[in-house]
C-alpha cells in the first residue's frame, strides 16, 4: 500500500486534511497491513512527516517502486531514468543478434523503437528532466544506434555521424 503526500514547504491545509483522511481510514489496520504501508513525502525540502495509528508510527521512505517507476522524496526522476536505461541495455543484449542481423536498416530501426524505447520510455509523461537527464537519453539513443550498427567505442565516431549513418535525427525525447 502506498501513501503519498504532497506539499511544497510546510504543511497546508490540503496536506492536513489528506493526513486526517488517511489516518482515519486505515484506523482499526491489523498490525501486519500497518507494517506493509510506506510513507513518502515528495518535495523541495523532503523532512519526514509523523503519522502515528494505533501507537504506531508509519515508516518513511526515500524511493518508492510504484507501477514500475521509481519515485523520489526529492522530485526528481533520474533514478528512475538511470534504472530504464540499464534495463534496456539488458533487453538489447538479450536481443542482440537480431538487431544487429542482416536485416534491412529500417526494419532493424523500427524494432528498436518499438521494443526497446517503449520500455525505456514507459512513465516518462511524469518525467521532469533535467539538462543532466536528457544528455542520459540522448547518449543511451546513440548507444543503441552504434550497437545496431556494431560501431566500437574505438572508431571514435562523433554522435553526428552516427545519425547520418543510421540516417536519423535525435528524436528519442520528442516522439
Amino acid at each position: 500500500m502506498l501513501f503519498i503526500a504532497w506539499s511544497l514547504i510546510k504543511p497546508t491545509a490540503i496536506f492536513n486534511f489528506i493526513i486526517k483522511k488517511t489516518v482515519n481510514f486505515l484506523k482499526g489496520t491489523t498490525a501486519k497491513k500497518l507494517e506493509k504501508i510506506k510513507l513518502i513525502r515528495i518535495s523541495i525540502q523532503p523532512f519526514p512527516v509523523k503519522i502515528m495509528i494505533d501507537q504506531k508510527q508509519l515508516e518513511n521512505v526515500k524511493y518508492f517502486k510504484y507501477l514500475g517507476s521509481i519515485l523520489a522524496n526529492d522530485g526528481r526522476c533520474n533514478c528512475d531514468i538511470k534504472c530504464r536505461i540499464s534495463m534496456v541495455k539488458a533487453a538489447f543484449n538479450k536481443k542482440r543478434a537480431l538487431f544487429t542481423s542482416t536485416l534491412d536498416l529500417n526494419l532493424r530501426m523500427k524494432l528498436v523503437k518499438c521494443y526497446i524505447w517503449s520500455v525505456a520510455l514507459y512513465g516518462a509523461e511524469t518525467w521532469t528532466l533535467r539538462a543532466v537527464d536528457q544528455n542520459h537519453l540522448e547518449s543511451f539513443e546513440v548507444w543503441c544506434w552504434k550497437r545496431m550498427e556494431k560501431i566500437s567505442w574505438t572508431d571514435h565516431l562523433r554522435n553526428e555521424e552516427v545519425l547520418l549513418r543510421v540516417k536519423e535525427q535525435r528524436n528519442f525525447l520528442h516522439e
